[in-house]
């Protein structure tokens, strides 16, 4: 079927609209028609070819949408229901089986690879193929054959303008709170970029009950989002020097959790050291493959710390991201306070206005 898509052709170029084949659905895919998509700092970046997939290629992978046709193993979900998309996984080996599909041992090519596992792609454009099936979806499209593994099913009735984002970023901020460092009422947390995934770990902070919850960027508008969001409190890091002024905000105490969610490593190594003895400092950018970052390693060695690296959140998406429709529900998740709406022809002017800082959370509507 002849469906529109947003599609990449080269290194750093903006997206460009167009008309593309979709083939036909296998036995394992659920045929999607997108009503919105999220815009990821992820999409930016294999934009960019910083992370390696395929052009040209059809990006996004924060879908919400109408199933419209499921493929004969299909189970989960018919045709009707409302589905959130999310990252996808083998569903087979280890990791999947322990209940870690972020960890696949073939997460990379089944998110990033530009096809299938079999090595066909659901796009072509005059019998050319196009990438496809990024992070099992391919979002930035009128409609996708997606991966079962990535559909999540929700009530019909819900803004699925709101719901996209929870496929990915969300999930991810959130899913680092919650799952990943289990964040205990009464902690002290410290996150490290306010875009969308450091405001969404600010509200599962303040959702879990953490009291101390300090928000570090460098765009004043932000700040003032993330004390909307439950930061008690917040530091332009231009102005400000970072680690005095957690240390007077800890009594010198440090933090119990301190979280990176910009990739930097000097980032990264300032929040290694305002952790409190015992502290984690956990990992969610995304920096380029290669990257190293050092560590102070002596004076510090009797703290006791630990360091992680947390994909998606550590999630089950079928599983998390209801429990995060539940919180929203509830007004302890309030994605409405980060999300601004595009127009489908007006991606690149989301992507602006994210790289700028002025919009947090860019939604694309079909």
């Amino acid at each position: 079927m002849d469906i529109k898509a947003a599609i990449v052709r080269g290194q750093g170029q903006p997206f460009e609209l167009g008309s593309l084949q979709l083939d036909a659905l296998r036995p394992d895919e659920v045929r999607v028609r997108l009503v919105a998509t999220g815009v990821c700092h992820t999409d930016a970046i294999v934009r960019d070819q910083v992370y390696p997939t395929p052009l040209p290629a059809v990006l996004g992978h924060e879908g919400a949408g109408i199933v419209e046709a499921v493929g004969s193993e299909v189970t989960a979900v018919e045709p009707g229901d409302a589905v959130v998309l999310s990252a996808n996984s083998c569903g087979v080996c280890e990791q999947c089986l322990k209940g870690r599909p972020p960890y696949c041992t073939d997460f990379f090519g089944r998110n990033f690879g530009g096809t299938r596992p079999d090595g066909s792609s659901a796009f072509s454009d005059a019998g050319t193929p196009v990438s496809s099936h990024f992070f099992g979806q391919s979002s930035f499209a009128t409609h996708v054959n997606a991966a079962q593994r990535t559909v999540v099913k929700v009530d019909r009735d819900l803004p699925l303008e709101l719901l996209g984002p929870l496929g990915c970023g969300l999930q991810t901020g959130a899913g680092a709170v919650i799952n990943s460092l289990d964040v205990r009422p009464g902690s002290s947390l410290a996150v490290f970029g306010t875009g969308a995934v450091g405001c969404a770990a600010l509200m599962a902070a303040a959702a879990v009950g953490a009291t101390t919850i300090i928000a570090v960027d460098i765009v004043d508008s932000r700040l003032a989002t993330a004390m909307e969001l439950g930061a008690t409190h917040v530091i332009n890091s231009r102005t400000t020097d970072v680690g005095a002024e957690i240390a007077r905000i800890s009594q010198d105490r440090g933090v119990d959790y301190a979280l990176d969610t910009t990739g930097i490593p000097a980032v990264l190594r300032q929040a290694a050291d305002i952790l409190g003895i015992g502290g984690t400092v956990a990992l969610i950018g995304a920096p380029a493959p290669g990257t190293e970052v050092s560590f102070e390693v002596g004076a510090s060695l009797i703290k006791g710390w630990h360091f992680r690296t947390i994909v998606e959140g550590d999630s089950v998406p079928q599983v998390f991201i209801p429990q995060l429709i539940r919180l929203w529900q509830q007004g302890k998740f309030p994605i409405e306070k980060l999300t601004k709406t595009f127009a489908f022809s007006d991606i690149n002017d989301a992507f602006a206005a994210s790289a700028s800082g002025e919009t947090i959370k860019p939604v694309i509507l079909f």
